[in-house]
């Protein structure tokens, strides 16, 4: 698992595929590493389950599990699983459109993430004083 920080450089030097599967699979990668840094800083160890066919959707569950506010990124995830679909599936006629939304949406998903372990002093690790991002 990357770094918060190696996931923010990572989102910010995306550019898309030319194979639009290749792009999908690394922004699902992402998106995933994301909340396997919450699910971590929870204290708890990441599930490899699925939900509805994604890994993502699974992770998010475990994430809010005991935490509503959490589920106000739910629809940020299932927006990430469908624009995945999308690319996967060959059903986008610009596929690089589509990787640059999902790009967007897996940063969307990574600011409320990172912003929440913030708000709940979590860090980078559990145990963490210092703030996520050190300028």
């Amino acid at each position: 698992m990357r770094t918060l920080a190696a996931i923010e450089t990572a989102l910010e030097r995306f550019a898309p595929h030319a194979d639009a599967r290749a792009g999908a699979d690394a922004l699902l990668r992402l998106a995933e590493e994301v909340l396997e840094h919450w699910v971590a800083a929870r204290g708890d160890a990441p599930t490899a389950d699925t939900r509805e066919g994604f890994r993502l959707l699974a992770l998010h569950r475990q994430g809010a599990r005991g935490l509503p506010s959490f589920n106000a990124c739910r629809e940020t995830c299932r927006e990430i699983a469908y624009h995945y679909n999308l690319l996967v599936g060959d059903y986008e006629r610009d596929p690089a459109r589509t990787q640059h939304m999902m790009a967007m949406l897996v940063t969307h998903l990574y600011l409320f993430v990172s912003g929440k372990m913030q708000v709940e002093g979590l860090g980078e690790f559990c145990c963490a004083s210092r703030p996520l991002r050190v300028e």
